[in-house]
């Protein structure tokens, strides 16, 4: 069977036929046995009507599934949520805890809407894990009361404080089913032998439910159950009664965090995937001459972190007006689906469907689960968000006072206390580290050596300074940058230093240490650029200059007191070849000499081919920030992909005109990084202004037995099909971020990029290894004048859109991984 994922640009609603496998009708039954005890616990656990936890599951996976933007995370009732949403009802009552929702929800859409979702990320990890483990404390401690038979207090020191009072006066069946519970749910993944491998495609909730469920049935009949009232009493929102104020915090709360746990979810979620994609495939079984089972391998999709945004919003609104708790994307339903094989967003929405059934159906089986079974299920939950490896985590990167903090906000003053609590101790740690630089000076070999641990900034100038004063005029001194950040200030200071040091005959060399990136000063501001002599002479001229003839970088330039000479820049190559290479020697060679020695003996082991046109304005390792062994790279005129067979025998596509000579150096470099190199993507990266699409747009001049085709035109043809698509195509054009091209050349630059695509999977290492799930495609325009990069969008690059839409890539593109 093939199936297609639904692409992150797929309508909502409509547009496309939601696409049903058969991994999705099964990944979809695990989720729905894995989301009913869960929705029932949290219900319980919260003290909301039990039948709102299955409204807010079947909403969940229903609206939020066709309307979010993450087509593999299943959403319902928030674990997250249970501390807030419990003092909700406390303080307001059921019917406005409801309104409440909505209100959340119609600012999750604005949000959205508003694509903040990328800016919701910035709040540091450890504020976002240590909420969560506050929560998960709070809730783990209120569900222990009512697993030993009693009823949570109304706040975690309340609950704390009346557990010896419950201790005492407990009776035994309660206690013992919460524990049978519990060791069910442990051990049910741990199961050994055949028999425990096919037991275990049970879910564990499952399983600890109805195992215990079945015990209390016998042992305890008098057992405390599940009470689901009728669906004609079930209450609905009414209209909000008390402050202003208080009711708006209330809805920025459950927004906030619904948001964070649906978008870190969805992070995982993806992180998940990306993964089950990456896992080896195991050799089919079938004959040669049979096909397999399953012929399309679904790659990982990225999600859309706004579209997401929405859609929980969208589903927030729905569940409250249907009297439902608040939902948000939660990673052990998603984790479960992903684990399962779901392929799209089908899973999620039939889970909603389900559940929906058996709220309808199945409400007398729901009436014999004990109360204590479910507190057990949502108290093991809870434990589990105080994730040990999180905090190991935190604490290798020194972030522990700001976890540590947001735990104890939560837990002592509520959950929006607590990440602001959280994001006033990383601001002070922010700080501290910021001011925290040290500066040494000592002498080695006769060389003075300064060393600079921390980040240059204006409050570490004064002692900067007081130390490099200390050396005397003329020496030679080595400045060791350990730290990966210099401001203005810094750099203006350590140059005017250098500047006088050189002017009097001194030597100095900058180089950085435990792999930092720095190497001198020039690396805040102008190292990525300076081999580029025009840009030098509009930027760099007015700058310190050391000897004549040299800036206070030591590169050759213009000398002192004199202006860059008009067309300097097409004369005397042999000098700057010779000065360029000479710098690199003095100032890159030192620094870089230990990986490239490492590379030549481990041998290239690129992950990216990048094709691109030779145009000297593209420089590829700057606008890919790549470096040594990172990109191997095939430039030609026009970027260019030869189809199969054209270069050797002479061949063209149809419509073309005759190939003239050969040239198989695209195919060769192709095989060779698909073959031995085995690279995990290809680039075809095009640009704005290139001279080969603007010679295919003026034509081919004449040729005859007289005037030959010129070797360009020989090469350009293999551009010819870009032209005929673009003229074939008038009314689909491709599409900038939601504009148009500016003019043909830029159309042409854009459709030969999808062309090149096109000839490129027709390349037999390509396509096997696109059929096998091993190598992607990727599309890349780069407007030189505007320095921006653009993507072609995963659903054009894959050949199934009427346009094909490049957007742009932002400054926030960062993956968070792990929740």
């Amino acid at each position: 069977m093939s199936v297609r994922a639904p692409s992150r640009h797929d309508p909502p609603t409509g547009g496309r036929r939601l696409r049903i496998g058969g991994a999705d009708v099964s990944a979809s039954i695990t989720v729905f046995l894995i989301a009913v005890p869960m929705s029932l616990g949290l219900a319980l656990a919260v003290g909301a009507p039990l039948e709102a936890g299955l409204v807010a599951a079947a909403v969940g996976g229903i609206v939020a599934g066709l309307f979010g933007g993450t087509p593999l995370q299943v959403s319902g009732p928030s674990a997250g949520l249970t501390v807030v949403t419990a003092e909700l009802i406390q303080v307001y009552g059921w019917r406005t805890t409801c309104a409440i929702t909505v209100g959340a929800g119609l600012l999750q859409i604005a949000l959205g809407t508003l694509r903040a979702a990328r800016n919701a990320l910035a709040v540091s990890p450890a504020i976002v894990h240590g909420t969560l483990a506050g929560i998960g404390m709070a809730i783990a401690l209120a569900q222990l009361h009512i697993m030993l038979g009693g009823s949570p207090q109304s706040s975690v020191w309340a609950n704390a404080l009346a557990l010896p009072g419950q201790l005492s006066g407990i009776g035994p069946a309660a206690p013992l089913i919460g524990a049978l519970t519990i060791a069910v749910l442990l051990l049910w993944p741990r199961l050994p032998g055949r028999a425990g491998r096919t037991v275990r495609r049970i879910p564990a909730a499952l399983a600890s439910v109805v195992v215990a469920t079945a015990v209390a049935a016998v042992a305890a009949p008098g057992l405390a159950r599940v009470d689901l009232p009728s669906w004609r009493s079930h209450a609905l929102p009414e209209l909000p009664q008390g402050p202003v104020l208080a009711l708006a915090t209330a809805v920025f709360t459950v927004m906030l965090v619904a948001g964070l746990e649906s978008l870190l979810a969805a992070v995982a979620v993806d992180q998940l995937a990306a993964d089950r994609t990456r896992e080896p495939t195991p050799a089919p079984t079938a004959p040669p001459t049979e096909a397999p089972a399953s012929t399309t391998t679904v790659p990982p999709q990225r999600s859309d972190l706004d579209r997401e945004l929405r859609g929980q919003g969208v589903a927030n609104t729905v569940t409250g007006l249907l009297g439902g708790l608040p939902v948000a994307g939660g990673v052990v339903r998603g984790s479960a689906n992903v684990r399962a094989g779901a392929t799209g967003r089908a899973s999620t929405v039939l889970h909603g469907v389900w559940v929906l059934l058996a709220a309808g159906l199945l409400v007398i089986v729901f009436e014999w689960i004990p109360l204590a079974a479910l507190a057990a299920l949502v108290m093991v939950v809870g434990v589990q968000m105080v994730s040990f490896a999180h905090i190991r985590n935190v604490h290798r990167h020194r972030e522990f006072p700001v976890y540590a903090a947001t735990v104890a906000g939560v837990v002592g003053f509520g959950a929006l206390a607590g990440v602001a609590l959280g994001v006033a101790v990383a601001m002070v740690v922010s700080l501290h580290r910021l001011g925290h630089t040290t500066i040494t000076v000592a002498e080695q070999d006769g060389r003075h050596v300064v060393t600079v641990h921390g980040q240059l900034t204006f409050l570490a100038v004064p002692r900067l300074t007081r130390a490099l004063g200390q050396l005397p005029p003329g020496v030679d001194a080595t400045v060791e940058l350990d730290g990966v950040f210099m401001d203005h200030a810094a750099y203006e200071a350590i140059q005017a230093w250098r500047g006088a040091q050189l002017a009097q005959g001194g030597r100095i060399a900058f180089t950085g240490r435990s792999g930092s990136r720095i190497a001198e000063p020039a690396a805040a501001a102008h190292s990525c650029c300076r081999p580029w002599t025009p840009w030098r002479n509009h930027h760099c001229h007015d700058r310190p200059t050391g000897p004549a003839g040299t800036d206070n970088l030591g590169t050759i330039d213009t000398p002192p007191g004199t202006s860059p000479t008009p067309g300097a820049g097409r004369t005397g190559g042999a000098h700057r070849l010779r000065s360029g290479l000479s710098s690199f020697q003095r100032n890159t060679a030192p620094l870089v000499r230990g990986e490239l020695a490492r590379l030549a003996s481990e041998g290239q082991r690129p992950s990216q081919l990048f094709i691109t046109c030779a145009d000297s304005r593209l420089v590829t390792s700057m606008i890919t920030s790549s470096g040594p062994g990172d990109l191997f790279t095939v430039r030609n005129v026009g970027n260019l992909v030869p189809p199969p067979g054209t270069a050797s025998t002479g061949s063209v596509p149809p419509g073309t005109v005759s190939a003239g000579s050969g040239d198989d150096s695209v195919a060769a470099a192709i095989e060779y990084a698909v073959d031995v190199l085995r690279v995990e993507s290809i680039t075809v990266c095009g640009h704005s202004g290139c001279g080969a699409m603007q010679a295919l747009l003026k034509g081919e001049p004449e040729t005859g037995p007289e005037k030959p085709r010129t070797p360009l035109w020989r090469w350009l043809r293999h551009g010819l099909p870009s032209l005929e698509r673009m003229a074939s195509r008038r009314h689909s054009w491709a599409r900038i971020s939601g504009r148009l091209p500016a003019d043909e050349v830029e159309q042409l630059c854009l459709t030969n990029v999808v062309q090149q695509l096109e000839h490129l999977r027709a390349h037999e290492g390509v396509a096997r290894g696109l059929t096998e799930g091993t190598l992607q495609l990727h599309g890349m325009y780069f407007h030189v004048g505007e320095a921006q990069a653009y993507l072609l969008t995963e659903e054009s690059s894959s050949g199934t859109g009427a346009d094909e839409v490049f957007d742009r890539v932002g400054t926030g593109e960062l993956e968070l991984t792990g929740v």
